[in-house]
């Protein structure tokens, strides 16, 4: 019992700094070929559902059929890249347009 009392707590000083640098980060993304209705909704509920995502909002800053999505994640759970993957494999490539500062 006490071996796996020790392992446990030194386990726990492990993970507690790991833990400790995981911040919220945001990114916005550039995505393209997204000028229909539905193409917003798509967009953000493909990038909601990418395990470290935080929040999505997704607008329209112009009429030329792109969109902007603007991301809060987790940059431990999920990267940039994972993030272009998500939306470029349902139709709509997209380019990093710039990150923010990690809270």
């Amino acid at each position: 019992m006490k071996h796996h009392l020790a392992a446990a707590l030194a386990l726990g000083f492990f993970v507690v700094p790991l833990a400790a640098q995981a911040a919220e980060t945001t990114a916005v993304l550039d995505v393209h070929h997204a000028g229909c209705v539905l193409c917003g909704p798509i967009i953000k509920s493909t990038l909601a559902h990418v395990q470290g995502v935080k929040a999505v909002q997704v607008t329209q800053p112009n009429a030329d059929g792109d969109l902007t999505a603007t991301v809060i994640y987790d940059d431990t759970q999920v990267t940039i890249a994972a993030l272009i993957k998500a939306t470029t494999d349902r139709g709509y490539p997209a380019g990093l347009a710039k990150t923010a500062s990690k809270s």
